[in-house]
């Protein structure tokens, strides 16, 4: 029989863990640390235990007092969710090493797609393409030469980086020497690692990205796509299934090389694929494979239909799954906002604090994950995400329609949050169009707080 599910997160994942697990009959763990004693995912699990003080390095990183509380609960199986340990190698043969069965591929997929050089390669491998660029530069390296060879602008990318952390870009060949030097400090600081590569920048581009289910024999299969092109400090705010403006031929390729790349890998478990997608020459670049659930999942399972936590867990208790490609279907349109407490117009800052009140939205056709509720408060630990908020319709302008009138309907007393900032991107005809690219969002803000400045400006003048 199948022990509890340790779930070795917090929060919105956390919860969205237990409600899986509990729909297959599996009992849950859940740990907090000092800081979410009380929140909801410590109340909704069979049994939580504390992991230590707010910082992460003292709770949800110390990977020696997890598997502690594995080992005190009995449980079998731990899911990372996602941050935190869900992309770490070792942390994953340490829950083998311990007779456990941890929720996700297997430690070298993750080592190897956590290495951009290595996953560059089995991209290539596999005939994904690829961005002009670099191996880990060499100290010695010609850079002069390199960026002549790459073109111009550039990213200086650290190989550990990922999550929209460590990378820099570069407009001008004489700026490259700087920059190379500035990003291996912080990817030693960061990352353990200092190295870095180059790749070329695309200034108009779109992130689309492919969810991939791998079998681990060599069969894989995809849950079609998603946009996630509309970021502030390259972090997603907003995004949807499938990938709105995308020719058809362009989606199948990306769809097709996908799954060839998982499969080629032996991949077992959910995965996602990201590209960059540039709307003028049609084409696309792989980005990174992220070796776990997104944050954004939720918008390919209500198009779809399947629960990909589900077949995580299922996997991991040894189910042979049988999912044709034939049978995952796609129905609709669907939308992820995701609110955080932050303050747009101070550059998109955290704004921790407690919620004296948080009213999310229950609506037809409206899902709403959070792992927050009124009286818990928002703090400087952790990433400042309430709550995501998700839309389907019949079709695109349905899903964004709903989502509008969902993040109208949500009330939250306490920390500013970008609710307000959701609602007017959403109604941007550049993005109803599904004109956006990556730095889309950067100039609407910049334009609201020109504009909220020269009204302040007038006001004074007056």
């Amino acid at each position: 029989m199948t022990g509890p599910v340790l779930i070795a997160n917090r929060g919105e994942i956390a919860c969205r863990v237990i409600r899986a697990a509990r729909a297959l009959g599996l009992e849950t763990v859940a740990v907090y640390s000092d800081a979410d004693a009380d929140l909801p995912h410590v109340a909704q699990a069979d049994r939580a235990v504390r992991l230590g003080p707010a910082p992460a390095r003292d709770s949800y990183l110390n990977v020696a007092r997890l598997l502690e509380v594995a080992s005190e609960t009995g449980a079998s199986l731990v899911h990372p969710g996602y941050g935190f340990l869900a992309e770490s190698a070792e942390f994953a043969r340490a829950v083998a090493a311990q007779g456990l069965t941890f929720v996700g591929p297997d430690p070298e997929h993750i080592r190897l797609m956590g290495d951009k050089r290595n996953a560059r390669a089995a991209a290539q491998t596999a005939g994904v393409p690829v961005l002009p660029g670099t191996d880990r530069l060499a100290a010695d390296a010609n850079l002069a030469a390199q960026a002549a060879r790459i073109g111009l602008p550039l990213l200086v990318k650290a190989i550990a980086g990922g999550g929209g952390h460590g990378m820099a870009r570069v407009d001008e060949a004489e700026k490259l020497p700087d920059a190379v030097a500035r990003m291996r400090a912080f990817a030693a600081r960061a990352f353990h690692d200092d190295g870095v590569y180059l790749e070329r920048f695309l200034p108009a581009a779109r992130h689309v990205e492919i969810q991939v289910f791998g079998f681990g024999d060599g069969r894989a299969v995809h849950l079609f796509d998603r946009d996630c092109s509309l970021q502030r400090r390259h972090q997603k705010i907003i995004e949807e299934a499938p990938a709105p403006g995308l020719p058809d031929s362009v989606r199948r390729e990306m769809q097709e090389v996908s799954v060839r790349l998982a499969g080629q890998m032996g991949y077992a478990g959910a995965g996602t694929i990201e590209y960059l997608y540039d709307p003028a020459g049609q084409a696309f670049f792989f980005l990174e494979m992220n070796t776990r659930i997104q944050v954004e999942h939720p918008v390919t399972e209500m198009v779809t239909g399947q629960d990909l936590v589900a077949l995580q867990l299922r996997q991991a208790m040894g189910e042979r799954a049988e999912l044709p490609q034939s049978d995952i279907r796609r129905d609709g349109a669907a939308v992820e906002a995701r609110l955080y407490a932050e303050n747009p117009a101070r550059q998109f800052l955290p704004s921790p604090g407690r919620l004296g009140r948080l009213d999310l939205p229950r609506m037809e056709g409206v899902r709403v994950e959070t792992g927050y509720a009124t009286g818990t408060e928002i703090t400087v630990h952790y990433d400042p995400m309430i709550a995501k908020i998700v839309a389907h319709g019949p079709d695109r302008e349905t899903a964004l329609d709903r989502l509008a009138e969902a993040l109208r309907r949500t009330e939250v007393e306490g920390p500013a949050t970008n609710r307000e900032f959701l609602i007017e991107m959403i109604g941007v005809a550049e993005f109803r169009a599904a004109r956006h690219d990556t730095r889309s969002v950067d100039r609407w803000a910049a334009a609201q707080r020109s504009a909220s400045e020269r009204k302040a400006s007038q006001a004074t003048e007056s």
